[in-house]
């Protein structure tokens, strides 16, 4: 794991707009600067998670997409 993430949200399965919601509820119990890897399965997950840390003020550290999955590595702001 390039970011070596403090927490874990499996998203796999989940369709829009249930990850993202899953994501703010999983980034309030974090603290600030922890990193947080997503895994997902919902393709319109590659516009709104970027859309969440942009809008929210967290680093989008990375993102890319393994074996039809997308991963994420999200840094608290």
């Amino acid at each position: 794991m390039p970011h070596n993430p403090t927490h874990v949200l499996d998203a796999c399965g989940l369709l829009c707009p249930e990850p993202v919601m899953l994501l703010h509820n999983k980034v309030r119990e974090m603290a600030s600067g922890e990193v947080l890897e997503v895994i997902a399965t919902d393709p319109s997950t590659t516009r709104d998670i970027p859309k969440f840390c942009n809008f929210l003020d967290h680093e989008l550290l990375s993102q890319e997409e393994r074996d039809r999955k997308y991963f994420y590595y999200i840094r608290k702001g």
